[in-house]
């Protein structure tokens, strides 16, 4: 069984910073790409940022240059430096995960989801 444990969310002013975190265990073989994607009240989930294994990145254009994602992969862990933080960042922060595991091939993952909430 695999399983993706969120952390870091909270409350915060616009400006300020926070760092997500998301650490992936079980039968894992290898993964192939690990993010963050973020879905805000009454709005559809979006992508946020993404890292495959091989380090390459992508950004959402609207939180590029305020967004750093980097994993360990020693960890199995994917993080999520956000900064100049905004009212409209405020949202459910999901990681996801593609992961190749035993037994079940290769298949997209999700965490349970952690808020992130930036007062103006």
């Amino acid at each position: 069984q695999v399983q993706l444990v969120e952390s870091g969310g909270g409350l915060v002013q616009a400006g300020g910073s926070l760092r997500l975190s998301c650490a992936a265990s079980g039968s894992i073989r290898s993964i192939n790409a690990m993010g963050w994607y973020r879905q805000a009240p009454g709005k559809q989930r979006e992508l946020a940022a993404t890292i495959t294994s091989g380090g390459s990145t992508n950004y959402a254009d609207s939180v590029k240059g305020r967004f750093t994602i980097s994993r360990d992969n020693a960890k199995n862990t994917v993080y999520l430096q956000m900064n100049s933080l905004k009212p409209e960042d405020t949202a459910v922060y999901y990681c996801y995960a593609r992961l190749l595991v035993v037994t079940k091939g290769v298949n997209d993952y999700w965490g349970q989801g952690t808020q992130v909430t930036v007062s103006s």
